[in-house]
């Protein structure tokens, strides 16, 4: 799996964990909505750290809690 997908599929997970939608994580993180899209469509390839910092303040997790699951155990390069 490539690093984006699996940073997608996390957020997603959150998501659908809290029932919150993707534009409200980006209302909840102050990350620009378009930002966020681009990380679910594919378009981002390599997501910014600050970015998925700013997401997980908005979910109120550390930057461990979110990088913490199987999804990033064999990401391909």
């Amino acid at each position: 799996m490539k690093l984006n997908e699996a940073v997608a599929r996390r957020i997603d997970e959150y998501c659908t964990e809290r029932n919150i939608t993707v534009n409200k994580l980006a209302t909840l993180s102050g990350v620009i909505q378009s930002t966020v899209n681009s990380i679910f469509t594919g378009r981002s390839k390599n997501p910014k750290l600050q970015t998925i910092v700013c997401l997980c303040d908005g979910l109120e997790i550390s930057l461990k809690e979110f990088f913490d699951s199987p999804l990033f155990d064999d990401i391909d390069d």
